[in-house]
């Protein structure tokens, strides 16, 4: 299992924009698609407090549940990238 979960919809452009980082670092993470519906995110809503996507919850380093693909991806790059 990989210490990263990203909680996501297809079809989504920011969903792919966090992706393509993941994919880009080269690294491991579990996908859980959520649906549609924002009515029906508990799931995502119960760890980051909001039903949009993408999110991402990183064990290894404290995030329980980051949003916005844009403070994604630079967190992303600052932890994982090549200057980390």
């Amino acid at each position: 299992m990989a210490n990263i979960t990203l909680y996501e919809l297809p079809g989504c452009p920011y969903c792919a924009k966090v992706i393509d980082k993941l994919d880009e670092l080269g690294l491991e993470y579990d996908s859980i698609e959520v649906p549609s519906a924002h009515s029906e995110r508990d799931e995502v809503e119960e760890v980051s407090g909001q039903t949009g996507v993408p999110v991402i919850v990183d064990e290894e380093h404290g995030i329980e549940g980051m949003p916005e693909s844009d403070d994604i991806v630079e967190y992303l790059d600052e932890t994982y990238g090549a200057e980390a």
